[in-house]
């Protein structure tokens, strides 16, 4: 079996990033010791449709539709070679409009849309393709330095055929000013592959009158992979 191609150095953020304050507290402090996978570890669950079924619209909940700009996005999954990957399961979550999460432990004074759950799954087709519609979030202060806010983003969970193969990134939207600033997203050194963490806007995800689009698509592995944040 050929080995895949490795990340270029600098395309994939470090686990201890200092101006990301956090990561101090998280980081590994000793070198990581080799564990052997087993089978329920490489082989299970299976993330199917019948045992983790889809929802791909954010925008709606209970009945109701959630305040702010609706988007669409959509793009593909794909390996080093630029073959789509069948069958991935992505899990999406993201801030409200106002740029609160619907969670206990979100305490950001912005308001909560009752009618925004902030979260998703699809999968990609034969082709690698996904789509969701949602509401594009806000930025929020998260802490870092007094005026640290986060760009606008959306979480993206990648599975693969088993536990061992999660993958975890964050999606950005073109033109944000708060983009330099973000030590999260400044956590990547290359700036290249920096500019792979951000979507595309794309009239061909665009609804007519109801809905703008962007493109956003996820490159497993390689040297033209999507930073990921839990890569070591």
């Amino acid at each position: 079996m050929t080995e895949f191609p490795r990340p270029a150095p600098g395309s994939w953020p470090p686990m201890n990033s200092p101006a990301y304050g956090s990561t101090r507290k998280r980081h590994a402090l000793h070198p990581p010791i080799a564990i052997p996978h087993t089978l329920s570890e490489t082989s299970a669950p299976r993330f199917t449709p019948s045992a983790y079924p889809a929802y791909a619209d954010m925008s709606v909940h209970e009945g109701q539709a959630a305040m702010g700009e609706r988007i669409i996005v959509g793009g593909r999954v794909l390996d080093e070679d630029g073959r789509p990957v069948r069958g991935a399961m992505l899990e999406i979550w993201q801030a409200n409009a106002a740029g609160r999460y619907h969670h206990m432990r979100d305490q950001h004074d912005a308001p909560l849309d009752p009618h925004f759950a902030g979260s998703a799954r699809v999968f990609s087709d034969d082709e690698g393709h996904w789509q969701i519609t949602t509401i594009k979030p806000g930025a929020y202060p998260w802490g870092n330095h007094a005026k640290a806010w986060r760009p606008v983003h959306i979480h993206f969970g990648l599975h693969g055929q088993g536990f061992a193969q999660r993958m975890i990134t964050q999606m950005y939207f073109p033109g944000d000013p708060l983009l330099p600033l973000d030590p999260v997203f400044m956590a990547t050194p290359d700036a290249a592959a920096r500019e792979r963490l951000i979507a595309k806007f794309d009239l061909d995800y665009a609804v007519e009158n109801w809905a703008l689009g962007y493109r956003f698509d996820i490159v497993l592995r390689g040297r033209n992979a999507t930073p990921m944040e839990d890569h070591k």
